[in-house]
C-alpha cells in the first residue's frame, strides 16, 4: 500500500543502502574513470530512491508504478556497470558481490510492490 511517507517504504530504504554501497565502490575505481563510469554508477545508484519517491509522491498509483519502472530501469543499469567494472578487472567479484544481492533483492521488492499496486 502506498505510505504518506517514503521513508517508512522497506524498498526505498534498501534502494538508500545501495546507493551508499555504490558511493564506496566507486572510490576503488582507477582515477581516469571518475568522470566516466565513476559517475555513471552514481548517477543510476542515485536515480533508483530518487524515482521511487518521487513516484511515491504522485497524485495517482499508475505514475507511482511507472516510476518503480523507472528505479527499476535504473537499477538494470547499475547492475550492468558493476558486470563491467568486474570484466574490465576494475572490482573484484568479492568486492560487488553485496551490491548484486542488494540489486536483487531490491529488484523482487519493485516488483512485488509494482504488483501490489495494480488494479485487478
Amino acid at each position: 500500500m502506498k505510505s504518506s511517507n517514503v521513508r517508512d517504504l522497506k524498498v526505498w530504504q534498501k534502494a538508500m543502502d545501495l546507493t551508499v554501497e555504490v558511493y564506496t565502490l566507486v572510490k576503488l575505481l582507477p582515477p581516469e574513470e571518475s568522470f566516466g563510469l565513476s559517475a555513471q554508477m552514481r548517477r543510476s545508484a542515485v536515480s533508483i530512491p530518487s524515482n521511487i519517491a518521487e513516484g511515491q509522491g504522485r497524485e495517482t498509483m499508475k505514475e507511482f508504478i511507472r516510476f518503480l519502472a523507472v528505479a527499476r530501469g535504473s537499477l538494470r543499469e547499475l547492475s550492468t556497470q558493476l558486470e563491467i567494472c568486474e570484466r574490465v578487472h576494475y572490482l573484484e567479484e568479492s568486492q560487488v558481490s553485496n551490491a548484486k544481492n542488494q540489486i536483487e533483492e531490491i529488484d523482487k521488492m519493485l516488483n512485488a510492490l509494482s504488483n501490489s499496486l495494480i488494479p485487478f
